[in-house]
């Protein structure tokens, strides 16, 4: 696999000088509560006092999934390739708020089992037509494992150069909450029956089913939590193993990144391992209902922005969650201080 050169945020003299232009704000100390440490976040992301937020972009990448030949979804597959048509008409939720916020869009051909033509929002990274079902064999080899960080890696680069200084990324799969699953259960150390949850709809006894399988899968494969590669291998998607790549090279290249739900948190905890001081670029957008992400969140120390009930995937959530970045980046530049405003205050 690549290697990626991932600074940390940290920078004393530039978060004291952020922590002393938040404080002399025309407000009293810590009145702006959240907005205040995301401010500061995004300063230290960017080097600067004054953060400029230009080009959002969203990535929504999509891949087929092997396991779903056990019944561990209440889909078809075939609703992943019908999906990303709906994405690329421009009819999914993804779409609505993108439009409503000004994204940039861009659907990731990771794995999907269908040929599409080509589309202006169309990104064709396939490697192939879904990945084999994990409950009998890995998911990928190592080798597909490592072409599809390096394509998701190169993906969030071209994004990045063309001005994008927010990232999010989305995902479409019919499965992928298996695979979520099971990286959480093996990244995070606790048992699967805590990790697994309905997805997109299952019964009771088709979550019993979900939790059967899926426990049988990882007995099998005998991975640890020491050895993320091997995880993502071993139960990944396509998608998820580009959402790595992607996550790593725009935290190398400095940018924000906009978490969203389950998956992508799933993908999060892989790039994590490998290199802690991704953690830094990340903001949480929001809790997902999907049962698991809560303490994925716990296990990472995260606090997300939003809680909106939300379990729809495709970064929904992440793009719900901009304008309070835009809010605290508004008050941070554009917000009169104490002394400019003439306010008698307490200046610290």
């Amino acid at each position: 696999m690549q290697t990626f050169h991932i600074e940390p945020t940290h920078n004393a003299p530039l978060q004291a000088a952020l922590v002393n232009h938040i404080n002399q704000k025309t407000k009293p100390l810590g009145a702006l509560g959240r907005l205040e440490t995301l401010a500061m976040q995004l300063g230290l992301i960017q080097q600067t006092e004054q953060p400029v937020l230009q080009q959002p972009t969203m990535l929504v990448f999509a891949g087929d999934h092997g396991i779903v030949e056990e019944g561990v979804s209440p889909y078809p597959q075939a609703v992943t390739a019908q999906m990303v048509l709906n994405f690329l008409n421009g009819g999914a939720a993804i779409n609505v708020f993108a439009r409503q916020h000004s994204f940039d869009l861009h659907v990731v051909d990771s794995g999907v089992n269908a040929v599409f033509q080509p589309h202006s929002l169309l990104i064709d990274a396939k490697l192939g037509m879904g990945t084999e079902n994990f409950r009998h064999q890995p998911a990928m080899t190592a080798d597909q494992c490592a072409q599809a960080i390096t394509r998701g890696a190169q993906i969030a680069r071209d994004a990045i150069a063309q001005g994008c200084k927010v990232l999010a990324l989305g995902e479409m799969g019919i499965g992928n909450t298996s695979s979520a699953s099971c990286l959480m259960s093996v990244l995070c150390g606790l048992p699967m029956h805590q990790c697994v949850g309905r997805g997109t709809g299952l019964s009771d006894k088709g979550l019993q089913h979900k939790l059967s399988v899926l426990t049988s899968a990882l007995q099998m494969h005998h991975v640890s939590a020491d050895e993320p590669l091997q995880a993502l291998a071993a139960f990944g998607g396509f998608e998820i193993a580009m959402m790595v790549g992607a996550l790593l090279a725009a935290a190398e290249a400095r940018t924000t990144l906009l978490i969203d739900g389950f998956i992508a948190t799933s993908a999060l905890l892989v790039a994590a391992k490998l290199y802690p001081q991704v953690l830094d670029y990340c903001v949480f957008a929001h809790c997902s209902d999907e049962s698991g992400h809560s303490m994925m969140l716990s296990h990472l120390n995260a606090q997300p922005l939003l809680h909106l009930s939300l379990r729809l995937g495709e970064g929904t959530g992440a793009v719900l969650a901009y304008p309070l970045l835009q809010s605290a980046v508004a008050f941070l530049n554009e917000m009169a201080s104490f002394e400019s405003a003439g306010v008698s205050g307490q200046i610290q």
